[in-house]
């Protein structure tokens, strides 16, 4: 925290940690959480103003699914996210437990953190690189169009988007490319609102979500005329198997691309912030371990697929553009989305969050949340600027004819 704001606080006797407010009477709270509040209404009127980006629109809908989401989904927040935080103690799952329990860790992480998501980042659930002079969505776009292009499919053939999150690529892609998608998930809740989104832009029929675990697809030997899945076989215990009930409902002849997350050459096992990045990457982000680039191209040869490229396209030219974990790289200025990520906006955060559950806004538990995905963001940021994970990492194969 800046010293400029630590000094005001304590001119004012407030607490300047998050533990000095926890020990704070319940009055000091009151200030401090009312005052968080009102400075968070009055940044998203800043950013509404100077940007035209509705946060305020966006945010009272956030709250609105918060109202509803323990009801409607049946769910208790602040116990899933326990359940959640369990799984990443070392000291009570460690790997094989988080392998066990991928589909309890999967569907747990995705169904507290789907709208945040959505919230802040848009309906697409990865990154991209920019080149200059693009703004966020035309490079989010951009990423997924170039991976349509290298599966090549056609009007009217059937793609399988694997991992599909809430839908945001299938649906660029299905409107890019006039095929058929298909999009698996292991959320119901991101099947619901996949599906809610298809029918509101007039994709009914042309995307279409479903619930299914990736490692046992619903669907007969050779079905798809093409495949892609964009930053989510990560969540798989073990590639091999992923990739290879792709390799099965997979038409021989045909394409399957990805973008899979990845420790890069530069990562250093022996090296503690390189240790530390790893860590929060898969506690933030519902990973049960990371995978180095050498060995998901193994297993994509292990499963029969024939190699056509793989490169990691972090390292590819942009031309005077930004790198793509800079929008999780913390700024100083207020009306910067990357201002939550300093450890001022993350305390604001955390305080107007706080505010949000006492009043009954949020479900508790939502700071928890929160805080977890934020770890996530410093993971990718970190490991993004040291050069020691890839979001980004691209492979090509073909499926042989015979």
């Amino acid at each position: 925290m800046s010293q400029q704001v630590v000094a005001l606080l304590e001119k004012l006797k407030l607490p300047t940690s998050w533990e000095g407010l926890q020990k704070s009477d319940n009055n000091t709270k009151l200030v401090v959480y009312a005052g968080a509040g009102v400075g968070a209404v009055l940044a998203l009127s800043a950013i509404n103003k100077a940007y035209g980006t509705d946060p305020i629109g966006r945010t009272l809908e956030l709250f609105g699914k918060f109202a509803v989401q323990e009801k409607k989904r049946n769910i208790n927040v602040n116990e899933v996210i326990d359940a959640y935080n369990n799984l990443h103690d070392d000291d009570k799952a460690g790997v094989e437990g988080r392998n066990d329990a991928y589909r309890t860790l999967v569907n747990a992480y995705y169904e507290l953190g789907t709208l945040f998501y959505e919230w802040g980042w848009g309906a697409s659930f990865h990154f991209a690189y920019f080149l200059k002079g693009e703004t966020f969505q035309q490079a989010i776009q951009r990423h997924e169009y170039y991976l349509a292009g290298r599966i090549g499919v056609s009007t009217g053939e059937k793609v399988l988007d694997c991992g599909c999150g809430i839908g945001g690529p299938m649906r660029n892609i299905a409107r890019f490319t006039n095929a058929e998608i298909t999009g698996v998930t292991l959320s119901e809740y991101q099947v619901i609102r996949g599906n809610e989104l298809n029918v509101a832009q007039g994709l009914k029929g042309r995307a279409t979500s479903v619930q299914c675990d990736f490692l046992h697809l619903k669907f007969e030997d050779n079905t798809f005329d093409g495949a892609y899945a964009i930053e989510a076989t990560c969540h798989a215990p073990r590639r091999e198997d992923v990739y290879g009930e792709i390799f099965r409902v997979l038409k021989p002849g045909r394409m399957f691309a990805c973008y899979e997350w990845c420790l890069t050459p530069k990562y250093d096992a022996n090296n503690e912030l390189h240790r530390l990045i790893k860590k929060k990457i898969e506690e933030g982000d519902g990973l049960p371990d990371m995978a180095s680039q050498e060995a998901v191209v193994q297993s994509l040869k292990n499963v029969g697929f024939e190699l056509i490229e793989a490169r990691d396209m972090a390292l590819d030219e942009r031309f005077g553009g930004d790198p793509w974990w800079l929008p999780l790289y913390p700024s100083w200025n207020p009306l910067s989305f990357r201002f939550q990520m300093t450890p001022v906006g993350m305390a604001l955060t955390r305080y107007a969050l706080t505010v949000f559950e006492f009043i009954g806004l949020a479900p508790k538990g939502t700071v928890k949340v929160q805080t977890m995905l934020q770890q996530g963001g410093w993971g990718c940021a970190q490991g993004g600027y040291t050069g020691t994970f890839t979001p980004m990492f691209l492979m090509v194969a073909r499926k042989p004819l015979n």
